[in-house]
């Protein structure tokens, strides 16, 4: 089989790997629009920031494709799908044929239609990186325009490098769409602590030479100005081949688009009507589809994603999951709130079942709650116990004695209690071993306390130094 992927980011990098786990003999050729080496677009932040060198979060080892006989076409984006002749035309004029076609494009930045937009600077790729790290370097201001996932993540990146910074966001509170008003709130004020000035209910008109312009003629200080108002799937390549698109690239729980050969993974798929805009799913889908397409089991399905979002940056813990906007009419909701200490948590519960939370602040509870979330297992009576991991509750449901071998420990990777202890019991005895074998830790990073936790345990079982 002629396996062609047109991606090299998170969601191909993830299927090429599985693929190859599962059969050597499958002639693989991967096209990378980025002339990187595929990376963690997770921690950018840090990248940014300047805790993590761009070599730090590569996915992928410099030597990974040509070990593994795959031919890698980094720098080189594909232009045109010629379904007939089943063959990708590259913008270097390679033609590669294919027999199986997976589409792994991502999304790209949405950059909105405003004078002056051109002298900002985009947030999304590592290229995207290094352009802010040296305007950082002789800034004497900066503003991030978007209060969502990926701005806040920037605008922390650039308060730590000592830029003086301001997120400007159109809506009355941040990330929106995964907390509730009084989350928004406690978040803004941590952020705040830390160096970054927060403006939200703003709408910005222009981007001018050294400022920013808001409605209304405000001029807020600007040597360096980022965007980062969310991302739209990339799904030109698709359009143009005829295939069905809609929000996102059309496909079934095959990922199968509507031409039977050609298949679709990752930002750029819609799939039920869903598109995804968080590595877990990409992940999920590219092990099911290396399954289909290697026969390691042709009855694997994507049946959909139940999704955390984990904020990552420096100093702010925030999980959210779910449906966290249900009102006191619709759901049973239990919260705790400490805006001195930064502390939020929130439960929101129908049928007896967890159905979203919210965790700011303090955030060890989230391994429970999530296993919870995703089981959609009755809830203990005690709900107060569920968001404080001292009370037995919690302590039961966190302690690896009591967690079951099926309990998901890594939601980016989707590794379990029981292919931790599979794995050590195979002799990896420390976290780095373990994240080798499984790739848990490897995601968002969120699992680590959690994996360190059940390798301690198991080491003391058996009387062996982690």
């Amino acid at each position: 089989m002629r396996l062609v992927v047109v991606g090299n980011g998170m969601a191909g990098a993830r299927l090429v790997s599985e693929v190859r786990a599962r059969d050597r003999h499958v002639k693989i050729t991967v096209f990378g629009a980025e002339a990187w080496q595929p990376y963690n677009r997770v921690l950018l932040s840090n990248v940014v920031a300047g805790t993590s060198r761009p070599d730090q979060v590569r996915l992928l080892g410099p030597r990974w494709h040509a070990e593994h006989n795959v031919t890698a076409h980094l720098g080189v984006e594909v232009v045109a799908i010629d379904r007939d002749a089943r063959t990708v035309v590259a913008a270097d004029g390679t033609r590669e044929p294919y027999d199986v076609l997976v589409l792994a494009t991502g999304s790209e930045p949405v950059i909105p239609a405003i004078p002056g937009v051109e002298r900002a600077t985009a947030f999304r790729t590592l290229d995207d990186c290094d352009r802010i790290r040296e305007a950082a370097a002789s800034a004497r201001s900066a503003v991030v325009i978007g209060g969502g996932l990926l701005g806040i993540e920037a605008a922390r990146g650039l308060a730590g490098r000592g830029v003086p910074v301001t997120l400007l966001h159109v809506r009355d509170h941040l990330m929106e769409r995964q907390l509730d008003a009084e989350a928004g709130l406690i978040l803004r004020e941590t952020l705040g602590s830390l160096g970054v000035a927060i403006r939200t209910g703003v709408t910005v008109t222009a981007v001018r030479e050294r400022h920013v312009e808001l409605a209304g003629g405000e001029l807020v200080d600007a040597d360096l100005v980022v965007v980062a108002c969310g991302v739209r799937p990339v799904v030109g390549l698709a359009r143009d081949a005829g295939l069905e698109v809609e929000r996102g690239v059309v496909v079934d729980d095959e990922l199968r688009t509507d031409d039977p050969s050609i298949f679709a993974i990752g930002e750029c798929a819609q799939h039920a009507g869903r598109v995804y805009g968080l590595v877990a799913p990409a992940w999920e889908q590219a092990s099911v589809l290396a399954d289909l397409l290697t026969g390691a089991d042709k009855g694997a399905r994507y049946r959909g994603s139940r999704l955390v979002t984990r904020l990552k940056a420096k100093s702010v813990e925030l999980a959210a999951m779910g449906e966290t906007h249900l009102t006191d009419e619709e759901a049973e909701i239990v919260r705790f709130s400490h805006r001195h200490k930064g502390t939020y948590r929130k439960l929101v519960i129908r049928d007896g079942r967890l159905v979203g939370a919210i965790l700011l602040g303090e955030t060890s509870a989230v391994g429970t709650l999530t296993q919870l979330f995703d089981r959609g297992g009755p809830l203990p009576g005690d709900r107060t116990g569920l968001l404080f991991p001292g009370v037995a509750a919690a302590a039961t449901a966190d302690n690896p004695t009591r967690m079951p071998d099926s309990a998901r420990v890594c939601q980016c990777n989707n590794v379990t209690k029981g292919q931790i202890r599979a794995c050590w019991e195979s002799g990896a005895r420390d976290v780095e071993a373990v994240a080798a074998a499984t790739r848990a830790t490897t995601g968002c990073g969120g699992c680590r306390d959690a994996v360190e936790g059940i390798v301690g345990w198991l080491c003391e079982q058996e009387g062996v130094s982690a």
